[in-house]
C-alpha cells in the first residue's frame, strides 16, 4: 500500500487523486476525534481540519507521521472551536474543562454494553486534555513518542500525562459506578471496551 508520505509527495506535485486518497485514509479517525467531544458541527470541524492541512501541507517536514501531524491540526481546531464558542479572550485550559463543562451532552451515542456506557460517561467528564490523550492512545494507537510530537512536549512528559489521565479515568469510574461487577469489568478490560466504543463511533452519524 502506498505510504502517507508517498501520497503527500504526489499531492505536492499536483496529483489531486493522491490528496483525496490521503484524506479518505484518515477521515474516519479525524471524525472520531471530534465525535465524542462535541454534539454538533462535527462535519464542519473535520472539513476545517483538512482545509488547514491543504493550506499548510508544506509545513509538514516528515519528522513525524502524517497522521500525527493531522491530529495536531485537529487538536488546534478543537481548541479554537471551544474558545470561539465561549468567547474566551485567552486560550482555554484544557487541563481543567471537560467536554461536559464546554457544552457537550452526557452521551453522544447509545452504548451497547454497561461497560461501554460507563466508559463513555467517564470520558466526557474528564478534563478535555486527558480525554484526548486517552482516546488517541486507545482508539488510534498513538504511541508515547507520537503523543510527544502532537502535544509539542518531550516523550517522557507525554507518557507522564498519559499515566495521569489513566489514573483520573479510573478514579472517575469508581465515582460513577456503584455496581462492582461492571466497575471491575470496565477497569480490568479497558482496552476491549474502548475498542467497542471506537467501532460504534465509526458507525455513528
Amino acid at each position: 500500500m502506498t505510504s502517507d508520505v508517498e501520497l503527500l509527495q504526489a499531492w505536492r506535485s499536483g496529483d489531486r487523486r493522491a490528496g483525496n486518497d490521503l484524506f479518505k485514509r484518515h477521515f474516519d479517525s479525524i471524525r472520531r476525534f471530534f465525535r465524542n467531544k462535541v454534539d454538533f458541527g462535527v462535519e464542519d470541524l473535520v472539513q476545517r481540519t483538512f482545509v488547514a492541512c491543504v493550506e499548510g501541507q508544506e509545513r509538514f517536514r516528515e519528522d513525524s507521521s502524517f497522521r500525527t501531524y493531522l491530529f495536531g491540526i485537529a487538536h488546534n481546531i478543537l481548541r479554537e472551536f471551544f474558545r470561539a464558542k465561549l468567547r474566551a479572550p485567552a486560550p482555554l485550559d484544557l487541563e481543567q474543562a471537560s467536554a461536559i463543562d464546554l457544552g457537550a451532552g452526557p452521551f453522544s451515542l447509545l452504548a451497547r454494553r454497561a461497560e461501554e456506557k460507563l466508559l463513555l460517561h467517564a470520558l466526557r467528564r474528564l478534563p478535555l486534555a486527558s480525554q484526548m490523550i486517552l482516546e488517541l492512545y486507545y482508539w488510534e494507537q498513538i504511541t508515547g513518542g507520537e503523543l510527544g510530537v502532537l502535544l509539542n512536549v518531550p516523550e517522557d512528559t507525554a507518557r507522564s500525562r498519559l499515566r495521569k489521565a489513566k489514573r483520573q479515568l479510573e478514579l472517575l469510574l469508581h465515582q460513577l459506578e456503584t455496581d462492582r461487577e461492571s466497575l471491575h469489568s470496565t477497569i480490568s478490560d479497558l482496552e476491549r471496551w474502548a475498542a467497542g466504543l471506537r467501532d460504534q463511533l465509526a458507525l455513528a452519524r
